[in-house]
């Protein structure tokens, strides 16, 4: 009932602003489109979508300095890669949090990714490029900004994954996904990203390839942010944007791909479906992949927020509550004791690692980790 009447207030929100902008709270900035709302609504409405709508259309707040770098993903890790090592050391520093602190209302409690100096992409370049015409099958690979500048060992699992299991891999022309723009208010620019994306997207449909991410907020964003709430139609290829673990868990229910595991892998995981993962409800698809491998003990996390919901945890104003909301999660985690945390989104992993000490593994890095990867690829020769 709780859930209902939450619905029925932002539609009738909604209503008054239809008939008068005066209607419209800034207070909305608040949300933290995690999306858990429209899980919880039986009604289906589409809470957050009508907040973020709500927020482009009559919002008269210009985003700050602050928002507009924590918004730039792709550009501050262009800016930041040549001096990563030094970045990383810099902004780690507490005379430097300090200072963001006081002038720019990042918190100083929160801690940042780390720059990687070499990128996936430079990675994919040079080692695995020129063996991917040998496959019949392949994906379009839409890595993201945090695969390319923090964590490149999540494009290299996946681009071992997919040849073991007998697919080529294609790298697009891609733009940031455009979610921490939208959370920040940078309408103009998120649309111009998502335009060039579902171009993109269009091109490599046509060629007959899948465009399979590895980030759950970028699949997210791609597949339903863009129309319902930048007015970009993907009608035409949005069935066709999908997660890897989506991808890996039909083509092993079809029987079309086979996977072989490690004798000796072990591993206690605990595993943290993040919001929009839920949303999606493709949680079930991680769940499946991790639990088949012979060695792992599964526990799957109560459903909690972690508190991040992308750049909203950096914020001053915003990170005691971030802190909060993730602390049922974080105690559970800590009461586990797991060998790490398995998780699809890379601003829950920072959030939990810097919470709880545990170090927080995407999926496709588990199972790159866990496959005999040869006898996969031998396995599937013959599929």
């Amino acid at each position: 009932m709780q859930e209902k009447n939450l619905s029925t207030n932002n539609l009738d929100g909604e209503r008054l602003r239809l008939k008068n902008k005066f209607f419209f709270d800034e207070n909305l900035k608040y949300c933290m489109n995690c999306k858990r709302c429209e899980v919880a609504c039986p009604s289906g409405v589409k809470i957050a979508d009508l907040i973020h709508s709500a927020r482009r259309r009559f919002s008269r707040e210009i985003p700050d300095l602050r928002d507009r770098i924590l918004a730039n993903t792709d550009f501050m890790g262009k800016v930041a890669r040549p001096f990563a090592p030094l970045v990383n050391s810099v902004v780690a520093s507490a005379p430097v949090k300090a200072v963001m602190d006081v002038m720019m209302d990042i918190d100083k409690e929160r801690t940042f990714p780390k720059y990687q100096k070499k990128g996936f992409r430079r990675w994919f370049k040079k080692e695995a490029a020129s063996s991917q015409d040998k496959f019949p099958r392949k994906v379009a690979f839409f890595h993201g900004c945090s695969t390319e500048f923090q964590h490149p060992e999540v494009g290299q699992a996946f681009v071992k994954v997919m040849n073991a299991v007998g697919y080529g891999v294609e790298l697009i022309d891609e733009h940031c996904c455009g979610v921490a723009m939208i959370s920040n208010g940078l309408w103009n620019q998120a649309r111009r990203h998502a335009e060039h994306n579902v171009k993109v997207f269009r091109k490599a449909v046509n060629e007959g390839l899948p465009v399979v991410a590895v980030s759950s907020t970028c699949a997210f964003t791609m597949r339903d942010e863009y129309p319902d709430v930048l007015d970009v139609d993907n009608s035409d290829v949005r069935d066709s944007i999908t997660l890897v673990e989506k991808f890996l868990f039909e083509l092993l229910d079809s029987g079309k791909v086979k996977l072989v595991f490690k004798d000796d892998y072990r591993a206690r995981i605990a595993y943290h479906c993040p919001c929009h993962m839920e949303k999606l409800g493709w949680g079930l698809f991680t769940k499946a992949l991790v639990g088949m491998i012979p060695g792992v003990s599964l526990t799957v996390l109560d459903s909690h927020c972690c508190g991040m919901a992308g750049t909203y945890g950096f914020k001053k104003e915003n990170y005691k509550y971030s802190q909060e909301i993730g602390r049922p999660l974080f105690e559970q985690i800590k009461s586990l004791a797991p060998d790490f945390v398995c998780c699809e989104c890379e601003t829950c992993k920072w959030q939990i690692e810097m919470s709880t000490g545990y170090t927080v593994l995407n999926p496709i890095v588990i199972l790159a980790d866990a496959l005999d990867l040869e006898a996969t690829a031998d396995a599937n020769s013959a599929v």
